[in-house]
């Protein structure tokens, strides 16, 4: 499998927006060579497709137009993995706008990639802190091959004030305050609420179970 690895054709999309560096380093770390580009006919010959991100959605799908790329990420078919943000914006609509981290407005949305049928909201945790960050354990109602070889209830590494609620689409879940989707999927689109590239051996396990899938 090593040498598959090696070979692997992993793209990480360039949104513009991304802490991009430390996701390419996790799989560098696997020896998987990882090209970075915003260029659509890279993207579309990837074997695997990597969708970081930080910041903001508002902001995330502001420079995601700006370079052209939201048909060619809605017309992927092969595996697309999205990270923390990466995955909240293969959702539908996101409630984060510029001040939502203060006020939350479920009608003032952000229109997302639409690649996975669920919302991105706010997190209700009562009287916990926001942002949700630090390890918290996730867990499976039933397998997938993402989280092959990864302990039921392992703990991944979480920054994050939005999050998707439990849906058909949920893979996996986490609670802070109350119960949220850790990951979610549709056909050929997974996405990690978490940061695998900090998650320690449970992350790097999930990354590999990608390039695996």
């Amino acid at each position: 499998m090593a040498s598959e690895l090696k070979t692997m054709n992993l793209v990480i999309v360039n949104t513009g927006c991304a802490n991009i560096y430390s996701v390419q380093c996790a799989f560098e770390r696997l020896n998987v060579a990882v090209t970075v580009s915003d260029d659509p006919v890279v993207i579309k010959a990837a074997d695997k497709v990597l969708l970081p991100g930080v910041g903001s959605a508002f902001a995330a799908m502001k420079s995601i137009e700006q370079k052209q790329l939201i048909e060619v990420i809605q017309g992927l078919t092969q595996p697309v993995l999205g990270i923390c943000l990466g995955m909240q914006l293969m959702a539908q609509t996101s409630n984060e706008k510029p001040g939502s981290h203060l006020v939350a407005s479920k009608t003032d949305t952000v229109k997302c990639l639409g690649l996975i049928p669920t919302t991105i909201e706010r997190m209700e945790v009562g009287e916990l802190v926001l942002p949700h960050m630090g390890w918290n354990q996730v867990t499976l109602d039933k397998p997938h091959p993402l989280f092959n070889n990864i302990d039921q209830g392992a703990f991944f590494y979480f920054v994050h004030s939005f999050c998707a609620p439990l849906s058909a689409n949920t893979l996996a879940k986490c609670e802070y305050g109350n119960p949220f989707s850790a990951a979610i999927f549709h056909n050929n689109f997974f996405g990690v609420q978490f940061h695998p590239e900090r998650s320690g051996k449970a992350g790097e396990q999930l990354l590999k179970n990608f390039i695996e899938l």
